[in-house]
């Protein structure tokens, strides 16, 4: 089957079209610089204004977007958005135009839909959003993401929790202190971290794609988030590092201003949908997903 992606050229991209060539599918995989990249027997490097030939597309997957990270300026903040909102919109203009329309929309989104918060649980059940500027950002790319369903295309939001995995991602940023021998809590340490292993990203987005009963807000984050201070400790123990320097608050908002809520603020995130259909996480638990991923590095 052939598939159309943005992002894959990514972090998760790259994972991804591995997968669909191991399945036997074609990837278009769209990009501002085709040019760059050769094109194989399973993949097709294109821009938007080359698709007026695409063979029939059997799903669309949306993973592109400016990342989070880096001091949040006023620009910074627009390109967050921006990106987002104007790359979903011109897939659904584009799925517009297919004489024959994808059977599956597959749009990346992310579990900041709920906002922040120390004590509550967030399902797919949960309707109401976050009231900061990443949830902001998210209802906007979902609400654009969804014009999809009036195409007849089935459509799915992944609310991507934080992504770890050997090359690449939050973890590299996440472990420094950690190996450099300054590993402890950031903050309180009691917010909540909703992570997710790479490979059940990856098997996550491939099962939304083969389960049709599968459709709206999908959390691709493990079963068993952890609060910040034991998300360091059982990093500290996975790196064989000790776990005693605490990071106050305040130097992590002096040093990263108002992105400083990736780290300081969180939630707590459950599956529900993937677990609820039999999906059959490989990495349920942090330790071990901590040690496939420092297995590879």
């Amino acid at each position: 089957m052939n598939y159309l992606i943005t992002g894959g050229t990514g972090f998760v991209g790259k994972k991804l079209i591995e997968k669909l060539i191991s399945l036997g599918h074609h990837s278009f995989i769209l990009t501002r610089t085709p040019e760059k990249f050769s094109n194989t027997k399973h993949t097709t490097y294109l821009n938007f204004d080359n698709t007026k030939n695409l063979p029939a597309i059997h799903g669309v997957i949306n993973l592109a977007g400016e990342t989070l990270y880096g001091y949040w300026t006023k620009n910074k903040k627009e390109r967050i958005k921006t990106s987002r909102i104007e790359t979903t919109q011109r897939l659904i203009d584009l799925m517009k135009h297919m004489e024959e329309k994808p059977d599956v929309f597959i749009s990346g989104s992310a579990v900041g839909y709920y906002g922040i918060s120390d004590d509550m649980i967030f399902t797919e059940e949960t309707t109401r959003p976050g009231n900061d500027f990443l949830a902001d950002v998210v209802v906007d790319w979902e609400k654009t993401a969804k014009q999809a369903e009036e195409l007849s295309i089935r459509t799915v939001l992944a609310r991507f929790g934080v992504i770890l995995g050997s090359n690449g991602g939050a973890l590299p940023l996440m472990s420094l202190p950690t190996k450099l021998f300054v590993g402890g809590r950031i903050g309180k340490g009691e917010q909540w971290t909703s992570w997710v292993h790479l490979d059940d990203v990856v098997d996550l987005i491939i099962y939304a794609i083969q389960k049709e009963s599968i459709s709206g807000p999908f959390n691709v984050t493990a079963p068993q988030p952890v609060r910040n201070k034991e998300f360091n400790q059982i990093l500290s123990k996975s790196l064989k590092r000790p776990y005693w320097f605490p990071t106050p608050g305040l130097l992590v908002r002096a040093a990263t201003g108002e992105m400083s809520q990736l780290i300081l603020k969180g939630q707590y995130v459950l599956p529900n949908k993937a677990l609820e259909t039999g999906y059959q996480f490989h990495h349920p638990t942090l330790d071990l997903a901590l040690e496939q991923c420092f297995k590879s590095m």
